[in-house]
């Protein structure tokens, strides 16, 4: 009890310490380049060294990584909670509207260790206005199935308030907040995935905005020396025309007219972002499509109504970079995915486990996937 009674006036002390950094900083002493979040490690830190070891010898450990981030103007979460494994896309969205931080099956068991034969984990990363669950309850079991410790991230979680749009106002709609702030979550989930797995780098597969997002942090977020693969469907790489309504608004706005600005309170940042022409591709764009090191892959469906021409979603290999460009259709025309089944095609999951480990995964499938259902046709 004594022992209990000290660890708590130690946490108490500690608290009271990284009350004063606060308003220390808040006064201008101490390191100018401390943030809070350099404090909190600080107080985790001295916590830790409190705590006594618990009665089977392991040395408990305060953490400050919630698999969360709060920084900005929004915030991402580890997803938890399997939910079911379902074939149909209609029925995985409206799953995650009711279980919106679910994690698809397979997907975060922080135990998971990687296998010789699959030794880097692989990262899901959803689309604008989706989340884990519903981009990929189909192929998260597979990759699990085939021996890969699997990890999906909700990143982008904002509210209407905070510029996610209208579209925030529903359940479990993340990929909505500013993609830079986005970028940064997901370094955030990589760096603790390696801590978990003990792995040195892993490998992404994103669709949509997800692929996007992991393009940026490739190159500005140090994704680079951590990223072995990328793998992407519909991933709005060059931006969308989205059927032309894109393209006509960013005309307007360069005329002078801040048509995308009146519209962001509606649409959201993200999308306004991901408009063919904005200031996040210049940027984003600048040297080239690649980074050095990386092996990519990227596939377009021809019945893709989001990211259109479909083509743009198609990347050009800059210096010491691999790029395979695959057209979902090319060889398999029964394949009618559109923007949001890309993730529940038979032919996709066969893509991916191709572009993960070529030498072992089985031939490409082809078989009739509906627009808008997705799962082969079964429900």
């Amino acid at each position: 009890m004594f022992a209990k009674k000290q660890q708590l006036r130690r946490i108490i002390a500690c608290a009271a310490l990284v009350a004063g950094l606060g308003f220390a900083q808040s006064v201008g002493v101490g390191s100018a380049s401390a943030t809070p979040e350099d404090d909190l490690h600080a107080f985790a830190a001295t916590v830790s060294a409190g705590l006594a070891p618990a009665a089977d010898g392991r040395q408990p450990q305060a953490i400050v990584d919630t698999g969360s981030s709060s920084w900005g103007r929004s915030t991402a979460a580890a997803a938890v909670g399997e939910g079911p494994e379902l074939s149909a896309s209609l029925a995985a969205f409206a799953y995650g509207l009711f279980n919106p931080n679910s994690a698809p099956p397979g997907a975060n068991r922080w135990d998971c260790r990687p296998s010789p034969e699959h030794p880097r984990p692989v990262v899901l990363l959803h689309g604008t206005w989706l989340n884990a669950y519903d981009t990929f309850s189909y192929l998260s079991p597979r990759l699990a199935r085939a021996g890969y410790c699997v990890f999906a991230l909700n990143y982008g979680r904002s509210g209407l308030l905070e510029g996610g749009g209208l579209g925030a106002v529903l359940p479990g709609r993340f990929g909505v907040g500013p993609m830079e702030e986005s970028s940064l979550q997901v370094a955030e989930f990589v760096t603790r995935v390696r801590a978990a797995t003990g792995a040195d780098q892993v490998d992404i597969v994103g669709h949509s905005q997800g692929g996007t997002v992991a393009n940026h942090y490739l190159k500005f977020g140090g994704g680079a020396e951590q990223v072995d693969k990328l793998v992407t469907f519909g991933a709005t790489h060059h931006g969308t025309s989205l059927m032309g309504i894109a393209s006509l608004a960013r005309a307007v706005n360069n005329l002078g007219v801040n048509i995308m600005g009146f519209s962001e309170p509606l649409v959201g940042l993200s999308n306004i972002q991901q408009a063919v022409g904005s200031p996040f591709y210049a940027v984003l764009n600048a040297n080239g499509d690649t980074v050095p090191g990386v092996e990519y892959t990227a596939v377009g469906s021809r019945y893709d109504e989001v990211t259109n021409p479909y083509d743009w979603t198609f990347l050009r290999a800059g210096p010491g970079a691999t790029v395979h460009n695959i057209t979902l259709q090319d060889g398999c025309e029964q394949d009618l995915s559109d923007h949001l089944t890309l993730m529940y095609s038979p032919r996709s999951a066969s893509i991916t486990l191709a572009a993960l480990d070529p030498a072992t995964a089985p031939a490409p499938v082809c078989t009739f996937n509906p627009w808008l259902i997705g799962g082969g046709g079964s429900l």
